[in-house]
């Protein structure tokens, strides 16, 4: 099964490594005010990726912070109604005085 997942790598590398020989023509990117680069095709894809790849992970980050703070509460509460449970006798709260 090893071996299959590095020829496939292989592969994958390689046909990548092929269309980027294949797209090495230039580019001209315009930007506002007159500004413009000249690039690669194949460099301006690999950053267009790249900044999509940060931005998912970025709008991603924000419930797995929710979903980590979520489970520190369930954690809580599961401990507090285990220590409940094994000692169902104790009073958190003073029994009122009688006359």
């Amino acid at each position: 099964m090893r071996l299959v997942m590095w020829i496939l790598r292989l592969l994958l590398f390689f046909l990548l490594f092929g269309f980027a020989v294949k797209n090495d023509h230039l580019v001209r990117l315009h930007f506002f005010f007159g500004a413009e680069w000249e690039l690669p095709l194949v460099f301006v894809i690999l950053v267009i990726f790249a900044a999509g790849a940060l931005l998912g992970i970025t709008a991603t980050f924000g419930s797995l912070l929710r979903q980590r703070r979520e489970i520190g509460r369930l954690r809580k509460q599961l401990a507090r109604s285990e220590r409940e449970r094994q000692n169902p006798l104790r009073v958190d709260a003073q029994a009122p005085e009688t006359l």
